[in-house]
Parts: C-alpha cells; sequence; structure tokens
C-alpha cells in the first residue's frame, strides 16, 4: 500500500481530522449564515446561562440549607429528653452516666420557658428564655464564640442575662442595661397567679447568625431560671449532643438504658421535619424548573442544525459524491451540534463557578444599585447569602446539559446523513 493511500485511509477514520475541519468550518460565521451562527450564539447563550443557574441556586440552596443546620444544631440539642414518670431532679447524676455514652459529645440540663422582654425603647416582645449552666454556654461554641459585647466569665453568679444582637437593637439595650421579663406563670395567690416581673442586668450580648434565635433568645443562668419559673432543684428537659447528628437513633438506646426510667426522646429531625422537608421540596422542584432553560437551549441546537443542513444541501451532496459516507456526513454535524453544547456547558460551570465564590459580594452590589435590601435576613433567617457547592451535584448538572445536547444534535445529523446527492444536485 502506498504511503498516500494510507494516509488518505487514516484521513478517513471516523472523527477524523478531515471530518473535524468541516465540522469546524460550519460553526464559523460567513456573511450567508449569519442567521445560522446567531441561533447557534443563542444556543450556546442560553446552554451556558441555564448550566450556571442551576448550579447557583443548587449552591445556594445547599449553602442556606447547610447554614440553618448548623445554627439551628448548634444551639439545640441533637436528642432531646424529657421525664415522663417523675420530674429530672437527679439531672447532674444522669448527665454523668450520658456522657460516658460513646458518640456523645456532651449533655446538658436545660430549663425553658415562654416570656415577654420589655428593654428601653419600644414596645415588648415575646422571648424564649433558655436557663443554662455557665460551663454548658462554653461548650455551645455557636454561641461562646460569638459574643459580640461583655463576657460569658462568671456567668453562674452574674445574676444577669445574656440576649441576641437583634433583640438588642428592637429594645435599645447595651451590655449593663436592665432587661424587664415577665412570666405568666409567677406566684400562687388566693385571687389566682400572678405574672412574675424581674429586671435582669445584661452581661452579654451574642449574634448566632439566624435572625429568628439572635431575635428571641434570653440566656439565664441555671439556678435563676429554676427560680424564675418555679423549678427549683430540677430541669425540664436534657438534651444531648452527638458526635454526629445524623446518628441519633443509635443513641436512643443506650440513652434508655442509662436513664432507667420512662422518657421521651425526640431528635432534631422530628422537631424540623417540616422545615427541612419544604426545603427539600423546594430544592427539587427549583431543578426541575430550571432543567427547562437547558432544554429550550438544547431545542435551539435542533433549529439552528437544521437551518444548517438546509443551507449545505449542496455541499453535503458534493461530499457524498467525493466518497464521504452516511456514517461520515453524521459525524461531521454530530460534531458540529456537540461542541455548542460542550462549550456552552463549560462556560456555564465556569461562570457559576465565579458567582458562587463572590454571591455575597454580587449580592451586596445589587443591594447598594438597587437601594432595597435584598435577602432581608428577617424573612430568610441568615444574615448573609450562603453558597456551597456539591461536586456531585455540579457533575449531574454537567452530564445532564451534555446528554441534552447531544440528543438535540441527533436528529438533524440523521437528516444530513439521509440526504440523496442526486436530489441536492439535481437544480444545482
Amino acid at each position: 500500500m502506498s504511503e498516500s493511500a494510507a494516509a488518505t485511509r487514516q484521513g478517513s477514520g471516523p472523527f477524523s481530522a478531515f471530518e473535524r475541519m468541516i465540522a469546524w468550518r460550519y460553526l464559523r460565521a460567513r456573511r450567508r449564515e449569519a442567521f445560522i451562527s446567531v441561533i447557534a450564539g443563542f444556543s450556546f447563550t442560553g446552554i451556558m446561562l441555564g448550566v450556571a443557574t442551576l448550579i447557583i441556586v443548587m449552591a445556594v440552596m445547599n449553602g442556606f440549607r447547610a447554614e440553618l443546620l448548623t445554627r439551628i444544631l448548634g444551639i439545640n440539642g441533637h436528642l432531646i429528653m424529657q421525664p415522663m414518670d417523675r420530674p429530672l431532679d437527679d439531672y447532674a447524676d444522669l448527665i454523668k452516666r450520658i456522657d460516658a455514652i460513646p458518640g456523645v459529645s456532651f449533655a446538658i440540663p436545660l430549663v425553658e420557658g415562654q416570656a415577654l422582654v420589655q428593654g428601653n425603647v419600644g414596645a415588648g416582645s415575646g422571648a424564649l428564655v433558655r436557663g443554662l449552666r455557665g460551663e454548658d454556654i462554653a461548650k455551645l461554641k455557636l454561641v461562646a464564640d460569638n459574643v459580640r459585647q461583655g463576657t460569658f466569665e462568671g456567668f453562674d453568679e452574674s445574676g444577669g442575662v445574656a440576649i441576641g444582637t437583634r433583640m438588642a437593637q428592637n429594645l435599645g439595650l447595651a451590655v449593663g442595661d436592665s432587661l424587664t421579663i415577665v412570666s405568666p406563670e409567677g406566684d400562687v395567690t388566693p385571687f389566682g397567679v400572678n405574672p412574675r416581673v424581674k429586671s435582669y442586668k445584661i452581661v452579654a450580648i451574642f449574634e448566632i447568625g439566624m435572625s429568628e434565635y439572635d431575635a428571641t433568645i434570653v440566656l439565664m443562668p441555671l439556678t435563676e431560671a429554676q427560680l424564675f419559673f418555679n423549678q427549683e432543684g430540677k430541669v425540664q428537659s436534657i438534651e444531648i449532643f452527638a458526635d454526629n447528628p445524623d446518628n441519633v437513633d443509635a443513641l436512643k438506646k443506650p440513652v434508655e438504658d442509662v436513664a432507667g426510667r420512662q422518657l421521651l426522646l425526640t431528635d432534631w429531625r422530628q422537631r424540623n421535619q417540616t422545615f427541612f422537608s419544604a426545603l427539600e421540596v423546594e430544592r427539587n422542584v427549583m431543578f426541575m424548573i430550571l432543567t427547562l432553560i437547558v432544554l429550550v437551549a438544547a431545542l435551539n441546537i435542533i433549529s439552528g442544525l437544521i437551518m444548517l443542513v438546509k443551507d449545505k444541501g449542496r455541499d453535503i451532496a458534493i461530499l457524498r459524491t467525493m466518497g464521504a459516507t452516511r456514517n461520515a456526513i453524521l459525524r461531521i454535524f454530530l460534531m458540529t451540534g456537540a461542541a455548542i453544547g460542550t462549550a456552552g456547558t463549560l462556560a456555564g460551570v465556569v461562570l457559576g463557578i465565579v458567582v458562587c465564590l463572590n454571591v455575597e459580594r454580587i449580592r451586596e452590589f445589587f443591594s447598594w444599585l438597587s437601594g432595597t435590601t435584598l435577602f432581608n435576613p428577617e424573612l430568610y433567617f441568615l444574615s448573609q447569602l450562603p453558597a456551597k457547592m456539591d461536586p456531585g451535584e455540579t457533575i449531574s448538572v454537567v452530564v445532564m446539559a451534555l446528554a441534552l445536547s447531544f440528543l438535540a444534535t441527533l436528529f438533524p445529523a440523521w437528516r444530513a446523513a439521509a440526504l440523496d446527492p442526486v436530489e441536492a444536485l439535481r437544480y444545482e
């Protein structure tokens, strides 16, 4: 076999340099094919924006869920133990036994109740008063590491309380001011139960980063809370924090065994089931809706390639008469459409990553530009817009976009391969 014949055979193989050259020439804009190139540009832009939007929205929703989960589990127990037969008056010994269970990070006693709080300005607001020991607050890193004013040192003997930053702003309070707490569960008199009213000095102001907690939670020394809520010598519940919050089911049996009494055990998933279920449903629905953007862009590829096939009918016929097979024509147009889809997908991934890495700066810019507060913490619980990219989700978005793009090229490529060269050249 001669050297030229070998080169010809090598050049005519599947996805050869010759086929790639023809596919690339069909992608370049010419004056006569300007409209087709515009359609290809719209297809590229549509896929890029669709992929980027999917990645950004999924990352923001993942970040939103992760941040909420971190804050909810950072201040609330992963497993809550409440008594059923008798009060928890032996909580100190019980906590020592629970702390010894493998998989338990720590356990804290808790007294809590609803109350009305009043400050220097504005009307009173509802609050959740939580009685905790100073040593237990130090274990709650989300609180202990985010003190904005004051300190938790000597909290048990201070006789004061700690509040969140939003409550301090709403009531016009600072460290050293007095917070008035009104509880409906007060003193019993012959005329009924009188509300209990007492003022406490503010010793610390913390910021968890979740507006609902920063505006409603009041931390009080455990002994003070026991007196205020008529729970002397006992606690209402014991909150257990696990090393792995997703593994709380495995802790229920050991906790029941060491307690040796009838208990009501509730984990964090049961307490927040409705909230996180709603987030999951919203996330799945948004994924399906935004997938339509990529689908529309893929349909643009179909229309663009069909127009390109019609415009290139004479060229295809000439290629066929020169020896190009149906499969070669099929591959040429497959590469043309796949190039648009692949380039759009890769550009969308890059755009999505850039936006996710700078999402908070972008939010601040648009807030400044519009003069309004985007992502209001009062509505969305968090003070910042979070974004957390999941590699698995990003890969699934890329695979889906590429699959839709490749599928969109099949029909136009088949139409091109099925073109009869005789019919195409009949009137030329």
